[in-house]
């Protein structure tokens, strides 16, 4: 490590990194410094870079912490340094390709953290076939006064229906007020997914119409969770597993097994689903990456009228 003007340079695998201002406090409540945002996503690497290798990423970027402005950035920013990795996709809203940011190794993910990218917004899809998701996924988020103890509710509802569609599912916290289930899929396209999608929240809500919404008026979420399906979209993206995520406390988007879910439900106590930095890493030294499945496993998405068929049962 060596001094440089106004910050520190590190090196990390080969490549030089300036960091600055690493005493700031990103996060107020916590006290938790832009230098402890670095060093989180320095070690959890090992788990994050496989799900974000590969990957269109959305920045969203705090450069004065969580309490200050804010901004996405799709673009990835002009001054990175010439060996970070960028993707140039097609936009049709912009008529004009968007060099997007590729995080493939540790070097890139310390640099954005030294621009204080707090979130990661990766595509669904890998760069080489943005049009093809390698999963499908359904954001529960709760509208006040349900909680994340009514998300575990509606996440076992899906992880039913799912199941007599002889597909697999993994939950995470969102980090956030919520959570998130993931489907990996292979072959199928967003064309195909959304609707699917779709399909499944109208369907629950259908079933309990008390718990579970599917549109996003406001004025129908109240005390329900919506089961938001428009995520599955290319020109969508959900927050990554292990991402840190701009609230009071530093909490990060964290896998969960079933059986937490489960106790959560049965106890009324979703305390225990949320997870900050900290507790995270010490987490995946005892178990592991649990998402690990979502990287591998292969599932055909089922066609409509299993589905139908699902419904009738």
């Amino acid at each position: 490590m060596a001094r440089a003007q106004q910050g520190v340079e590190v090196e990390v695998e080969g490549r030089r990194i300036l960091l600055r201002n690493l005493d700031k406090v990103f996060y107020p409540e916590a006290g938790f410094t832009k230098g402890e945002v670095v060093d989180y996503y320095r070690r959890v690497a090992p788990v994050l870079l496989p799900h974000l290798r590969d990957r269109p990423l959305t920045l969203k970027r705090y450069p004065e912490g969580v309490d200050g402005p804010h901004f996405y950035e799709k673009r990835c920013p002009r001054h990175r340094p010439d060996w970070f990795r960028t993707e140039a996709i097609w936009s049709e809203g912009n008529q004009d390709y968007i060099d997007y940011c590729v995080v493939d190794d540790l070097p890139s993910l310390v640099w954005l953290a030294s621009i204080a990218d707090l979130e990661l917004h990766p595509s669904l899809s890998l760069v080489d076939d943005v049009e093809r998701p390698t999963a499908l996924v359904f954001d529960l988020d709760p509208g006040p006064p349900a909680d994340l103890l009514a998300c575990c509710e509606v996440a076992l509802l899906l992880r039913r229906l799912l199941a007599a569609l002889a597909l697999e599912a993994f939950p995470k916290s969102s980090g956030s007020k919520g959570m998130q289930l993931y489907v990996p899929l292979s072959g199928a396209t967003y064309a195909d997914t959304k609707p699917f999608a779709h399909a499944v929240a109208r369907l629950l809500e259908r079933r309990h119409p008390q718990l579970v919404v599917e549109r996003m008026a406001k004025a129908l979420r109240g005390g329900k969770v919506l089961v938001d399906w428009s995520q599955n979209d290319p020109h969508k993206t959900t927050v990554c597993v292990y991402s840190l995520r701009a609230r009071p406390r530093p909490t990060v988007s964290t896998p969960l097994r079933w059986a937490e879910v489960e106790k959560a439900a049965r106890t009324g106590d979703a305390g225990g689903l949320v997870f900050e930095a900290g507790a995270v890493l010490r987490r995946v030294e005892r178990v592991g990456d649990l998402f690990a499945p979502v990287l591998t496993l292969r599932q055909r998405l089922p066609a409509p009228a299993e589905l139908e068929r699902a419904a009738g049962a």
